[in-house]
């Protein structure tokens, strides 16, 4: 199973996809075990480009890897960007997108040494809501990469 293959989601082009399997692999830097956790993260949250979708808490999930807006100042910070042109980048932008999952999923590594733990961070700062978001994740990567998922890539 090729780590790049684009699976296209609802109302998303096959262009779209393959842009978005585009900047998954650039994000990854040539670390597969990382393609591998961005594409389990794409999968599960099945965002595309220009999506904004809204939350019961206010907050929009942006973008392919839909980006909780609530990263958005953070982000926009670490660029030196405002708020507005960083949210636009973050809906519109798969390979910005797909940066800033990078970056808080790496922070969230960084911070825990705990791969799942910092999957499930990506999504909330809830324990019980990380839980279940990893185990949601597990299920897309071994449906996409088979059950030996990280088996002989260097995975943490």
């Amino acid at each position: 199973m090729c780590a790049s293959t684009p699976h296209a989601v609802a109302g998303e082009s096959r262009s779209e996809a393959a842009q978005i399997a585009r900047c998954i692999k650039a994000a990854s830097r040539g670390a597969t075990w990382l393609e591998r956790t961005l594409w389990g993260l794409r999968d599960q949250e099945g965002g595309w480009i220009g999506a904004e979708v809204p939350n019961a808490n206010g907050s929009h999930d942006l973008g392919p890897l839909q980006i909780n807006s609530w990263w958005v100042p953070r982000i926009a910070k670490l660029t030196g960007q405002s708020d507005r042109q960083t949210r636009h980048w973050l809906k519109h932008d798969a390979c910005f997108n797909t940066e800033a999952a990078r970056w808080i999923f790496l922070s969230g590594l960084s911070t825990t040494n705990d791969f799942w733990k910092a999957v499930g961070i990506y999504h909330s700062p809830t324990a019980w809501r990380q839980r279940r978001y990893s185990l949601r994740v597990a299920e897309h990567l071994r449906a996409r990469f088979g059950r030996d998922v990280f088996g002989s890539t260097g995975a943490r």
